[in-house]
């Protein structure tokens, strides 16, 4: 398989291929949009060209609506109901009534279409835990234009000079951990009086995962509110917890196991004088069973674990080390994706392109596992930005309803995106550390501060 003049697989690939492909169609038919809001019979911007289009801009970084209109231009026999400005070639290359689409489409159009295909990848992904699935949970933020809707749905932080620029929208984010998929995000204003917090958002959050499943969160969730959501929705928790918060519980535990670099501790989790003021709602009794874990993974690194799992020490560290896998998953949303630009001037049409970020990143991690198990190596060793590249131009760039087009084209893409391998450099460990934030504008020159006219020498001679 190193040239594409090698397209001849065994009979065993040949299915795996085909079982991709069937997959891949599936998670990308957007014909059911089109009964959820349908359009007369002379419209070419149905609710499924809509999605289509948000999903092809998402996934070649914020392409400007020209962009967009043309490449349909370009496949509207393949993608648009039967018309006659399709059949005569006359479909206009102006973005006005793609703008106008856009806005038309209901938030509940995208969001149907972002469970959808969130669902239909979970279930290829085998459980992680004792036939239960496994979500992350971590929160960031995303810095919007700065318009005036935007500017009052989320406001810009502020300090003793007064209000900045940029809309700022804080989102929590679920990821399933086998599959990588990312769950419908919640989003509400980091600042101003409507400000909520990234444990408010988690524990909406919670309401849509499944009942049975583990909630696995940094030191930010671990804390008696987040757990209690988990229980309240017949989930399970492992939840990491800062030091002194760990220590006040230890205190009222019961040491039950230890060994060599771990001890664990039973208590009878209730909450807090300070957490009933920040959650008044709490019933009377309210109280969880739970494991403290104390687990010293080397010199540098303790986890302190709460959990109403039975899973030993060790296996909490082991699984939870796993966190790790959704800080690279966060950044291809907003950086490989360019999610952190969306440029919409709406907060509706701002969930619109959010929820089709996430189908467009999900569409290329599924992608990346296709390929990956065709390379047999884990998901993780194919490099995203590759793949992305590979799923753009190879699948997104040119659409075709015929299958034996659509399958052959397929199967290149694959071939590429399993050469997509990360370099394997054994022993590199490097610290986690934060991306440098890029300017907004192209125009934003640093400030200078005035000179102090105390301090500056005259240079009239003597």
């Amino acid at each position: 398989m190193d040239g594409l003049s090698d397209v001849s697989v065994s009979l065993e690939q040949n299915a795996e291929f085909d079982q991709a492909f069937e997959l891949l169609l599936k998670l990308v038919d957007l014909r059911r949009a089109d009964e959820i809001m349908p359009l007369g019979p002379a419209a070419v911007y149905t609710a499924s060209v809509v999605l289509w289009l948000l999903v092809y801009q998402r996934l070649n970084r914020s392409a400007p609506l020209q962009t967009a209109v043309k490449h349909l231009v370009e496949t509207a026999s393949e993608l648009c109901p039967d018309n006659k400005r399709i059949r005569e070639n006359r479909l206009s290359s102006r973005t006005g009534t793609y703008s106008d689409a856009r806005q038309r489409l209901t938030p509940e159009v995208a969001e149907w279409f972002a469970i959808e295909v969130s669902q239909s990848i979970i279930a290829t992904a085998p459980p992680t835990l004792g036939g239960r699935r496994v979500f992350v949970i971590d929160g960031t933020t995303i810095t919007l234009a700065p318009e005036r809707a935007l500017r009052v749905a989320f406001p810009p932080a502020s300090n003793q000079f007064g209000e900045g620029v940029w809309p700022v929208a804080l989102l929590a984010v679920a990821h399933e951990l086998e599959s990588g998929c990312a769950m419908l995000p919640e989003v509400g204003p980091m600042y101003g009086p409507q400000a909520v917090s990234e444990v408010e958002l988690a524990q909406a959050c919670l309401m849509r995962l499944p009942a049975d499943s583990i909630i696995l969160g940094d030191a930010n969730f671990g804390i008696f509110s987040v757990a209690w959501g988990a229980v309240r929705n017949q989930q399970s928790f492992l939840l990491r917890m800062t030091e002194p918060r760990f220590d006040s519980l230890r205190k009222r535990a019961t040491c039950v196991e230890q060994g060599e670099g771990w001890r664990t501790w039973s208590l009878k989790w209730i909450p807090s004088a300070a957490d009933r003021r920040s959650n008044p709602d709490f019933p009377t009794g309210a109280a969880i069973e739970a494991l403290l874990h104390e687990v010293v993974v080397h010199e540098n690194l303790t986890l302190w674990l709460v959990t109403n799992l039975a899973e030993s020490a060790a296996l909490s560290a082991a699984l939870y080390q796993r966190r790790g896998e959704v800080e690279t998953d966060i950044r291809n949303i907003k950086v490989v994706l360019d999610t952190e630009n969306i440029r919409a001037r709406s907060e509706a049409m701002f969930r619109k392109e959010l929820l089709t970020s996430m189908v467009a990143y999900n569409l290329v991690v599924q992608f990346r596992r296709q390929a990956a198990e065709l390379a047999r190596v884990p998901p993780k060793r194919l490099s995203f930005t590759g793949v992305w590249n590979t799923y753009r131009i190879f699948l997104m760039n040119k659409f075709s309803t015929d299958p034996a087009v659509w399958r052959s084209r397929f199967r290149i893409a694959l071939h590429y995106a399993m050469r997509d391998k990360l370099p394997n450099r054994p022993g590199r460990n490097f610290e986690r550390s934060t991306y440098k934030k890029g300017q907004k504008s192209a125009h934003f020159k640093k400030r200078e501060k005035p000179p102090n006219p105390d301090k500056i020498q005259s240079r009239t001679p003597k």
